[in-house]
């Protein structure tokens, strides 16, 4: 059975990248997909707030979307699996209320 699912998934990005863009929350944005429909909240934080945005297509391979390629500020091809690993905070974290581990799952 094919059953089409709309799930919003687009709206509810482009809706937080504007909030956010509005409130002042980012310098830089870097957005995770590959939906075409993306480009015009994306062309207005870069065109009338001045912002640079980053596209990542969550695909391994495949090409990046052409509606984002022209609005996007850059274009990141792949995800590299060592930067990310070097992006993780260590596994064990102490703040104000103690001393902490990251689920193993993690």
């Amino acid at each position: 059975v094919l059953r089409m699912e709309e799930k919003q998934t687009d709206v509810n990005i482009a809706s937080y990248l504007l909030l956010d863009c509005f409130q002042g929350l980012f310098d830089e944005a870097v957005v995770i997909s590959n939906d075409g429909d993306l480009a015009t909240p994306i062309g207005m934080v870069r065109d009338i707030f001045h912002k640079s945005v980053g596209i990542v297509n969550p695909q391994r391979r495949g090409r990046v979307s052409r509606a984002l390629m022209k609005v996007s500020t850059y274009n990141i091809k792949a995800i590299n699996k060592k930067l990310l690993a070097n992006c993780q905070f260590s596994p064990t974290l102490t703040d104000a209320r103690g001393t902490f581990k990251k689920p193993s799952t993690w």
